[in-house]
């Protein structure tokens, strides 16, 4: 469906935003638009609504099942913008999504399992949120891929993530259950990284309730959902497999010629299977069997 604007959209979306579970696809460039889209209906969404600028051209047998949103991804804090207004409209409990193109989620047994399986089981747990991690995605042959993305080369790092405590800003104690997450292309080539986007945590998977605020570091107002996981066991998390940052570097022009090949001896070809993730200790099945 073609919505004129965010504002229609929304005042429109009682039915869309009822129970989800809603993905929500920014849009910045053509790269993987199509793929990204096609990826996150596979996974079952009830709804996948697109937030995409006027001129890109969406195949048909895509367009004809989601919702079009036209949008202009180039403000970072419109995207935020635009999420906090969704989330105002959501019925309270509605599972929210989100992700940017040439990001794929990926979380265990998606090979079999729907996502709506997945946080029903999560829900029956009282968590209301889930821990993805942003893992680096980048094509291994330059030359080849001079924009870093090729999902037919496309690799990963199969180590060097680590985890800092996130410290209570007033107190200067750690809190409960938060960490912040790092690694990938980010931390190989922080020099290039504003801090503010070097971590690989992100809450992309969430209930809408009244008065929940998602902040530009893509934590929540609500500490709860800032946390990896309950206080009694360990909870499923999840990944977005993301050609962002190798897209970002290779674009930049203050790193386009520092960085001859992102390939190193930590990198391993994306089979672009789950069970990948759980074995390289990526993503966590908690008690989801």
């Amino acid at each position: 469906m073609m919505h004129s604007s965010l504002g229609e959209f929304l005042s429109q979306g009682t039915e869309i935003l009822a129970s989800g579970p809603v993905a929500m696809i920014f849009i910045e460039d053509r790269v993987e638009m199509t793929t990204t889209l096609r990826h996150h209906l596979d996974c079952g969404f009830a709804e996948v609504v697109a937030f995409v600028p006027d001129a890109f051209d969406l195949p048909y047998d895509v367009e004809s099942r989601i919702h079009r949103v036209p949008f202009d991804c180039s403000r970072r804090e419109a995207v935020f913008d635009a999420i906090n207004r969704v989330i105002d409209v959501a019925a309270p409990g509605c599972w929210l999504y989100y992700c940017y193109n040439a990001e794929y989620l990926f979380y265990p047994f998606s090979e079999t399992r729907s996502v709506g399986e997945m946080l029903t089981f999560h829900a029956e747990e009282r968590r209301a949120a889930m821990l993805t991690y942003v893992i680096d995605l980048y094509a291994a042959n330059l030359e080849a891929y001079p924009n870093g993305v090729s999902l037919e080369d496309a690799h990963l790092d199969k180590s060097g993530y680590y985890a800092q405590a996130r410290l209570d800003p007033e107190t200067g104690h750690p809190l409960e259950r938060q960490l912040d997450f790092f690694g990938g292309v980010r931390w190989r080539y922080e020099e290039h990284i504003p801090k503010v986007s070097r971590k690989i945590d992100r809450i992309s998977l969430f209930r809408a309730r009244p008065g929940l605020r998602l902040l530009e570091d893509h934590r929540f107002n609500e500490p709860e959902y800032n946390t990896y996981a309950c206080p009694w066991h360990h909870n499923l998390t999840a990944a977005v497999c993301s050609f962002r940052t190798a897209k970002a570097l290779k674009r930049n022009p203050g790193s386009a010629f520092e960085i001859d090949s992102f390939y190193w001896h930590n990198s391993t070809p994306f089979d672009w299977q789950a069970r990948q993730l759980l074995d390289l200790g990526l993503i966590e099945p908690g008690q989801w069997f």
